[in-house]
């Protein structure tokens, strides 16, 4: 008699212990128990919320296996970036001091529930660069979908949650870091499916740093209320909805 079932292959039983390696992992990371700089440019206040009250995703929606790799993947592309930048003449600090033992450079405010992790921070760069110092540096990796519009559009226009990270950064880090927010941030973007970069010049806006503040104050206040903030949308079948790991919990929710 044949046999119609499916038999996994070595590849799939490998990469099947690889993921609940991975997933296993991430289970028992002590979550996030502050509104992250990084994320604050999200589209939806509501969705904010449910990221930093730690609710419970819908069905299906946690991280799987292969997005965990997708963000090592990232965390690794980041770490290459710096040695190139830092082979190309660039005296770019990622921890206090350069040393490896030395504490990541960020902010904490509110009383430590809205923080930040910069990414590094270039105190030097080649000459006929023209670059203004000390400079925020902060890089993302892409698929080249995503690359080329970046390229095409900036950063500011194509990926508006990174320019609202920069921007409150820059504001968050001249208290200890002084001349950061005069100086443009520095933008890096790695194409991850062709190795080539992108660079980009970030002046300093002062009005969505301020926006990207009060918004974070506003879903403090209305966390600690026990108010739900308005969804980003009038209807399901909106872009961001599609893609919320919490869908299905909001729209059974109040408007």
């Amino acid at each position: 008699m044949l046999d119609y079932n499916h038999r996994p292959s070595f590849a799939e039983k490998v990469n099947a212990a690889v993921d609940a390696s991975l997933t296993a992992d991430n289970a028992v990371r002590t979550p996030r128990d502050y509104l992250g700089g990084s994320r604050l440019g999200h589209a939806c206040e509501r969705a904010l919320q449910f990221e930093f009250t730690h609710a419970t995703k819908d069905e299906g929606q946690e991280f799987s296996g292969q997005l965990l790799r997708i963000f090592a993947i990232g965390h690794a592309l980041e770490d290459l970036a710096v040695a190139w930048l830092r082979g190309a003449g660039f005296d770019l600090y990622t921890r206090k001091g350069n040393r490896p033992d030395g504490g990541q450079f960020g902010f904490s405010v509110a009383d430590g529930r809205i923080r930040g992790h910069v990414d590094g921070i270039i105190a030097a760069g080649p000459e006929g660069l023209g670059l203004a110092i000390p400079a925020l540096w902060e890089c993302k990796t892409m698929n080249a979908k995503n690359w080329r519009a970046c390229v095409k559009e900036g950063v500011t226009k194509s990926k508006p949650v990174y320019a609202a990270q920069i921007a409150l950064y820059q504001a968050y880090m001249e208290a200890t870091v002084p001349g950061i927010s005069a100086a443009p941030a520095v933008f890096t973007a790695i194409n991850k499916d062709t190795a080539e970069m992108h660079h980009e010049l970030v002046p300093f806006d002062a009005d969505l740093a301020q926006r990207m503040s009060d918004r974070g104050v506003r879903i403090l206040r209305a966390t600690d209320a026990g108010e739900l903030l308005p969804r980003v949308a009038q209807h399901r079948d909106f872009f961001e909805c599609r893609f919320c790991a919490w869908a299905d919990r909001c729209w059974e929710l109040p408007a």
